[in-house]
């Protein structure tokens, strides 16, 4: 029995297969097979490369390339300092689209209602839940839920980590001073258009310079350098930078604010003006508005009546027609003219201002005590057509060459009318008769301020990059007058403040020139009986001149309104404030002369 067994298990180990040999034509058959397949591959390869290469080639590209496409910012303003003038930041628009909406962590193909996504957005939007309910509703995408969110908001937003919800980029204009520099620098539209100041005047030089920008990146987001072009990290930088002090401009907004509501006059207008090179250093102007809440204003705000209304400067021009005279060698520096109180020019009256007679009188004392009668006088030695075209010369009838927006030509008769009528060169003697603008008016001042210079007022100084500021410009204009001549008007104006009308802005130890002017109103050819413009115009410091100040004020209310009452005051608080920010030494009194 063993036995048998041994030998079962024997003839189990010893099985045998036979092998036979494969036929050839077998062999042959799996030979060409693999052959066809790699010559398959050889033609896929081939066809990929040669045929499809450059397409595919494009659609990696494509994945690799990431685009940035800017979201059309503008460049900053900032005023002499550096302070934030006008600036752009990021705000969103949140859009949902409720077909996508889930939570993260969610499984996959499960949908959260509008109550879901409401419950979580109420809290961060401050938004009542059933409002966002209610938008939400209904809809299956498209759907705006808020604007003019922050970026903390909208991180708050992407933290969520809610599928369906979508946070568009944009920007809007921030004008952090408020109203302080609405009136010249103007504001854009809900749509960003420009609509008024040098937002308007200067939209080319606002609007960034950014292109799209295209850059290659690797599987984890690494910037590749094969696939950089030139300045594409490239970033602008640029402000525009304002010659305008916002300490200054705010202390004579302040001041002047004050002043036209006291007075309940119309409007006004405070310049401050360096004289060296034409900067102008405050422009403030009220009534205002608030460029962040423009909707809210009439129209009739967004304009900078200083530099487009024309006005007739009266006794604030007397100083510039007597260097006038002076240049001409019509009037001696020492002479004197006979005040009898009024005279007929052509079968016309002229009157002084108070209707006394001051007698003979000398040119300091003319200005002092603002004699007509005593301008005309001074004038009628001038020839009339060499007065109007010293006149024309001037550019009262010419646009100044300024940087401001919409600036005006002021008005003069005729050459002919100088000739013919001679009311007419001697209203003009004492600034009546043609019309200009307060700017003109501050430019004009200038040149008697330098030395005879007709400089250009501006208000910036350039573009500049990061947070580097432009320094002042050298001083510049067109020689006009004699700087010995101008100096002789300078130290008359000097008298005012000391004696006449000026001595409201009197501080101790610094020499300051001036002169008041109280001008009728004229509209379309006619006064308007009880109407006036009130004003004045500073010098500082007389023995070494650098600003002028202008203060107009439009139409102040009551019996007791002249431009020592109204002006001055206000010229004052901005003398003192411009002293300390320009750190002005005092220069004690003024040397007598014999």
């Amino acid at each position: 029995m063993v036995d048998v067994q041994v030998r079962r298990r024997a003839g189990r180990h010893r099985r045998v297969v036979t092998l036979s040999a494969v036929p050839a034509a077998r062999l042959w058959l799996v030979f060409a097979l693999l052959a066809a397949g790699l010559a398959g591959l050889a033609v896929r390869l081939a066809w990929v490369q040669v045929v499809q290469g450059p397409d595919l080639q494009q659609r990696a590209r494509a994945v690799q390339t990431q685009t940035i496409t800017p979201i059309g910012k503008r460049r900053t303003i900032v005023d002499r300092q550096g302070r934030l003038v006008a600036l752009d930041e990021e705000r969103f628009t949140l859009w949902a689209h409720p077909r996508y909406f889930a939570f993260a962590g969610d499984d996959p193909g499960k949908l959260r209602s509008p109550l879901d996504v409401a419950r979580e957005l109420s809290t961060l939007l401050g938004m009542p839940m059933a409002d966002l309910v209610r938008a939400m509703e209904g809809r299956r995408s498209g759907v705006k839920l808020a604007t003019d969110l922050d970026p903390e908001t909208a991180h708050a937003v992407r933290r969520l980590g809610i599928s369906g919800l979508d946070l568009e980029a944009y920007p809007q204009r921030v004008y952090p001073q408020s109203n302080l520099f609405a009136n010249v620098v103007g504001f854009l539209n809900l749509e960003r258009v420009p609509q008024a100041g040098l937002e308007q005047s200067r939209d080319s030089d606002l609007r960034r310079h950014e292109a799209a920008r295209r850059l290659r990146r690797g599987a984890d987001g690494t910037p590749l350098p094969a696939g950089l072009q030139a300045g594409v990290l490239y970033g602008d930088d640029l402000r525009l930078q304002l010659t305008l002090d916002a300490r200054l401009q705010q202390v004579a907004q302040l001041a002047l604010s004050k002043q036209v509501k006291q007075w309940r006059a119309k409007r006004g207008v405070a310049i401050v003006m360096d004289v060296r090179n034409g900067e102008l250093v405050a422009l403030a102007s009220t009534p205002t508005y608030d460029p962040n809440k423009f909707w809210d204003y009439k129209p009739g705000l967004f304009r900078e009546w200083s530099v487009q209304d024309l006005y007739e400067p009266g006794s604030t021009f007397k100083p510039i027609n007597l260097a006038i005279a002076l240049q001409e060698n019509a009037i001696d520096p020492s002479g004197k003219v006979l005040d009898n109180g009024q005279l007929t020019i052509g079968g016309w009256p002229i009157f002084n201002h108070d209707r006394k007679a001051n007698g003979l009188i000398d040119f300091p004392t003319v200005l002092q005590v603002s004699s007509n009668v005593g301008m005309v006088q001074a004038m009628r030695r001038v020839k009339p057509e060499k007065f109007w075209h010293w006149l024309h010369a001037l550019g009262i009838d010419s646009t100044p060459d300024t940087d401001l927006p919409g600036a005006q030509a002021g008005q003069l008769k005729t050459l002919e009318d100088f000739r013919s009528q001679p009311i007419e060169p001697a209203t003009a003697a004492f600034g009546q008769g043609f019309n200009l603008t307060p700017l003109k008016l501050v430019q004009l001042h200038g040149m008697l301020a330098n030395g005879g210079r007709l400089v250009s007022p501006h208000i910036t100084r350039g573009l500049r990059s990061g947070d580097d500021l432009a320094p002042p410009p050298p001083a510049s204009g067109v020689q006009l007058l004699k700087p010995e001549i101008t100096q002789t008007v300078l130290n008359w104006m000097e008298t005012v403040v000391e004696k006449g009308s000026g001595k409201g802005v009197a501080i101790p130890g610094y020499r300051i020139g001036g002169k008041t002017g109280t001008a009728q109103k004229a509209e379309n050819g006619v006064y308007i009986p009880g109407a006036r413009i009130c004003s004045f115009v500073a010098h500082l410091p007389i023995n070494d001149p650098r600003f002028v100040v202008l203060v107009v004020v439009d139409e102040p209310q009551g019996s007791n309104a002249y431009g020592s009452t109204v002006a001055v005051p206000v010229a004052r608080q901005i003398i003192e404030a411009l002293l300390v920010i320009e750190k002005i030494p005092p220069a004690g009194r003024r040397p007598m002369t014999g």
